[in-house]
């Protein structure tokens, strides 16, 4: 039996605004990779007709804290997921549609297993961005904390 996933996309639009205002959509969920999208709306766009690289930056790291929520549902009434810090690489302009794959690049169970021993663990989620014609656009890593709480 698989686990049910299908209560991220939701979770994520109430708990960050930000998701809902752009329109960032979950067409992939699981408990170690997420994939996430963002339309292509003049709105958002550069000065090159491109999404913009804060819009780039946040589907993104968007897309690394619903595969946060999805590996770590079980654990979330104990503990906060925090980004640490985070780094994005810019390697093409982006056109059209953005779309953020993120994988857990741990596993959970021993980030878990960190925590249970009274470490705050660290962990890296990397990120490939692409655009609607499949062309990798930015590639991100970003590493969340989960901070116990009080």
């Amino acid at each position: 039996m698989s686990a049910d996933y299908s209560f991220v996309a939701d979770a994520m639009k109430q708990a960050v605004p930000w998701v809902k205002t752009v329109g960032v959509e979950f067409p992939e969920v699981s408990g170690d990779r997420v994939v996430a999208e963002l339309p292509d709306r003049e709105e958002l766009r550069n000065h090159v007709g491109g999404p913009h690289a804060a819009m780039m930056f946040g589907v993104a790291e968007t897309a690394s804290g619903a595969v946060v929520m999805a590996a770590f549902a079980p654990h979330l009434s104990k503990v906060t997921p925090l980004v640490a810090r985070s780094e994005i690489a810019y390697k093409k302009l982006a056109l059209g549609t953005l779309r953020a794959e993120a994988v857990l690049a741990r596993p959970a169970a021993e980030v878990v297993a960190e925590l249970e021993a009274g470490t705050r663990p660290e962990f890296p989620v990397d990120v490939t961005i692409t655009d609607a014609n499949g062309v990798t656009t930015g590639e991100m890593t970003v590493v969340w904390t989960l901070r116990p709480n009080r």
